[in-house]
């Protein structure tokens, strides 16, 4: 029996699946705090999603896909603070047409070129195939966002809460604005080889959202989101051995879980606080 509930610690790649799932959910947990805050969960969609043009690109030009990967995100997200800005159009329309153009773009680009990358693998990625590379990118990646994210952690959550206020204080507004923007697209490129594209939003809003509901205070929320994304990973990869299923998706399925428990836990706490 014990030796059964052990077998996914026994093989090397299983061991770097969980090593990568507790690598990326430092990073992915703490932005999805601000993110949340912010209401800029579509932009963490949109920057997830425009990557991809980025990524080919890259592989065209025989870079490293994670430079693609980061130059086209960064360009996804000035490109939406430019046209929100310089039009009447608002900016969640804004993000839905230039993420869904660069995604289409991408996709594009990807059916002329001939490689072996499969495409699964970028938009679902490929936790079971990650190395020792793959980590110590990840790795280096959650730890500068991560230092950086508990460093300014007060001023970014006074410029989510009240962009105006932090100005007024003196704080550079346009700095943390788009060095948020770097962060998370950094992050992306931190999951890209674990999560791949379309399943790293999920880690970058579900962990915000679940610990806003479970707290009113903002200094619980971040260990609060990391002990979820920590737990729910390492429980994604384990039953995923078992029901023979992708990590990533049963990653995604339980935080979704946990998110309905808090929702309703949320909810039943606030009817007894009213009656």
């Amino acid at each position: 029996m014990i030796e059964t509930l052990l077998q996914p610690f026994q093989f090397a790649f299983m061991q770097n699946a969980f090593v990568m799932v507790l690598i990326i959910a430092v990073p992915t947990s703490l932005l999805s705090c601000y993110l949340v805050l912010k209401g800029w969960s579509l932009m963490g969609d949109a920057i997830s999603h425009a990557v991809l043009p980025g990524v080919v690109a890259a592989y065209m030009l025989g870079l490293p896909l994670i430079i693609g990967a980061f130059v086209a995100g960064m360009f996804c997200a000035l490109a939406t603070g430019f046209l929100s800005e310089n039009s009447r159009v608002k900016q969640d329309t804004v993000m839905g047409i230039v993420f869904s153009g660069m995604f289409g773009f991408g996709i594009v680009m990807y059916t002329k070129v001939s490689t072996d990358v499969h495409l699964d693998h970028i938009l679902f990625g490929n936790m079971l195939g990650v190395g020792s590379s793959d980590l110590w990118t990840a790795g280096l990646i959650a730890l500068f966002v991560g230092a950086i994210v508990i460093a300014k952690r007060r001023d970014l959550m006074l410029h989510a809460f009240d962009p105006v206020q932090a100005q007024a204080v003196g704080l550079r507004v346009g700095w943390l604005h788009y060095g948020l923007l770097a962060l998370i697209s950094l992050t992306i490129v931190a999951t890209l080889s674990a999560v791949g594209i379309i399943l790293s939003i999920g880690l970058l809003i579900a962990p915000g959202a679940i610990a806003f509901l479970l707290t009113q205070q903002f200094a619980r929320m971040l260990p609060i989101a990391v002990g979820v994304t920590m737990l729910s990973g390492f429980l994604g990869v384990y039953a995923s051995f078992y029901l023979d299923s992708a990590p990533a998706p049963t990653i995604i399925l339980i935080l979704t879980a946990i998110f309905i428990a808090a929702f309703i836990k949320s909810n039943i706490n606030t009817r007894r606080a009213t009656t």
